[in-house]
């Protein structure tokens, strides 16, 4: 019911999102984005509201599309340390449906040259 891309890569103070597709019947659920590589223990870092209004929490923000049926998330001004397992998820009644996503975030250019 929901699907998104494996893997994602972003450079250094730069800006990635992911955009995460669903199934149609679920427009109105509350979706979310959290990182960890252990699904049962993510941490939750946004969610939405279940409607299309942007959530944005510090550096990241998470924007739905009903006609679209996807939902993305922009991640801002990376850190290295932002790299991790990542999942793009629906919230239900019983388990939650997820999607599991590997962020790799690359050194930005240096200034010293």
């Amino acid at each position: 019911a929901i699907s998104g891309p494996r893997a994602v890569r972003g450079v250094e103070q730069e800006s990635l999102t992911v955009r995460c597709r669903y199934d149609p019947g679920w427009e109105t659920y509350m979706k979310w984005w959290c990182r960890g590589a252990d699904w049962g223990s993510c941490r939750f870092i946004i969610k939405n509201t279940g409607s299309e209004k942007e959530v944005k929490k510090g550096r990241v923000s998470i924007k739905d599309n009903w006609k679209d049926r996807s939902f993305t998330v922009t991640m801002e001004k990376l850190r290295l340390n932002d790299a991790d397992t990542y999942w793009c998820g629906i919230e239900r009644v019983g388990a939650d449906l997820g999607n599991r996503v590997k962020v790799t975030i690359d050194p930005g250019e240096s200034l010293c040259s």
